[in-house]
C-alpha cells in the first residue's frame, strides 16, 4: 500500500491510523499548491483529484476521500472502530460531522476569508468541538479506546490550535492524550510537524 499525504493536511488522520493498526505501507509526500509527489508524479494522475488523501491498495485500487479512507481503514483493523449493532454507523456519523462541519468550517482561514469570516469560522469550529466534548463517552470521543474519528479530529485540534481558534478544554485534552501516542508521534515526525 501507499499513502499519499500533505503534512498537517486532513491525510495526516489517515497516516496515523494506519500506523496505529501496525500496517505495512509507503508513504509519498505530495506538494498540495504544485500537485506533485515527492517524485514528480502529478496526484491528478494517481486519484483524478488535485487532492490527498489518496491510499493505494495492494490491488492497485486507489481509495480517496478522508471518510472512505479512514472507514476502510476500521474495517481492517476493527479496534480502530466501534463495537455493536450500531458501530460503524456511529463511527460515520462521527467522521461525517467531522467533515462536513469542522473541516468545511476552516474554509475562511484556507482561503484569504475576511476578518469577519474568519471570527465567525471560530465560533462555529467552537461550537461544534463543543459538540463532542459534551458527548465523550471515555478518555475518547466514542469509548475508553481511540477510533479513526479522534485522529480526524486531532488534525482538526491542530490546525484550530495553530489558527488560535478557542477549543474546549476536554477536546484539548483529548489531543494531549492522543499526542502521547506513538503513532501520532511517528506520523508528526516523518510530516516534519515536530
Amino acid at each position: 500500500m501507499k499513502l499519499y499525504y500533505a503534512p498537517l493536511a486532513c491525510s495526516l488522520a489517515d497516516h496515523i491510523a494506519l500506523l496505529e493498526a501496525g500496517m505495512q505501507f509507503e508513504r509519498e509526500q505530495v506538494d498540495l499548491r504544485t500537485k506533485r509527489t515527492a517524485t514528480g508524479r502529478d496526484i491528478t494522475e494517481i486519484t483524478g483529484k488535485s487532492y490527498v488523501p489518496a491510499l493505494v491498495l495492494d490491488d492497485g485500487e486507489v481509495v480517496t476521500e478522508n471518510i472512505a479512507v479512514l472507514d476502510w481503514i476500521a474495517g481492517r483493523y476493527p479496534a480502530l472502530g466501534l463495537e455493536g449493532p450500531l458501530g460503524r454507523t456511529r463511527l460515520l456519523e462521527a467522521l461525517t460531522f467531522i467533515s462536513t462541519e469542522i473541516h468545511r468550517a476552516f474554509k475562511p482561514f484556507w482561503h484569504n476569508g475576511s476578518v469577519a469570516e474568519k471570527a465567525h469560522a471560530a465560533e462555529t469550529i467552537n461550537r461544534h468541538m463543543q459538540y463532542f466534548s459534551d458527548r465523550m463517552r471515555g478518555d475518547y470521543l466514542l469509548g475508553d479506546h481511540p477510533s479513526v474519528a479522534d485522529f480526524y479530529l486531532f488534525v482538526m485540534l491542530l490546525w484550530a490550535q495553530r489558527l488560535g481558534v478557542t477549543i474546549p478544554e476536554e477536546i484539548v485534552a483529548l489531543g494531549d492524550r492522543l499526542s502521547r501516542r506513538a503513532a501520532v508521534h511517528e506520523a508528526m515526525s516523518v510530516e516534519g510537524l515536530l
